[in-house]
Order: C-alpha cells, then structure tokens, then sequence
C-alpha cells in the first residue's frame, strides 16, 4: 500500500495561503495524508481524476481547522486526484 501527495502550486490569497497539488493512492491504498505546507488548514477541496467513473468521493477525515501540515483523506482504492487548500502558515 502507498500513498503520495504532491505540493504543485503554492499562491497568497490576501493574508491567506493556497496551495494545491496531486494525490495518489495505489497498491490498493485507500487514503493517507496529504501534506499541505501550511501549518494551519481552514479549507481542503479533494477531487478525484481520470476516466473511470466513481462511485465515492475522496474525504478529508479532519475537523477544521485542522493545525499541522498533514489532513488525512479517504479515497477509493487505486485512485489519482488533485486537491487544494486554504490556510495559515507556510509550515
């Protein structure tokens, strides 16, 4: 089982920071943390890629804020997606 997730982009929204990236869950991996750069999350949006339809989406299974540079997702098994998120902090 492996999970990779991936920092692209990195922007300032006013006092805010955007980051968004690329997540992949393979080996029949079904989640893990996907290291957003901030030290503080207020917002992830998680959408999953490719052609295959799903009949799940992808979930960050956090409150939030959520304080450190990690949220936890859940996915389906073998699944690519992108992500974004909104926070404080450049971790």
């Amino acid at each position: 089982m492996a999970f990779t997730s991936v920092i692209t982009h990195r922007s300032l929204i006013g006092d805010l920071i955007c980051n968004y990236g690329t997540y992949t869950s393979d080996g029949d991996s079904t989640g893990g943390n996907v290291n957003t750069g901030m030290d503080r999350c207020l917002f992830i949006k998680l959408q999953k890629t490719g052609n295959a339809v799903s009949t799940n989406i992808p979930v960050a299974n956090a409150t939030f804020p959520c304080d450190g540079k990690v949220v936890p997702i859940v996915t389906d098994a073998n699944e690519v997606g992108i992500w974004m998120a909104i926070g404080e902090g450049m971790g």
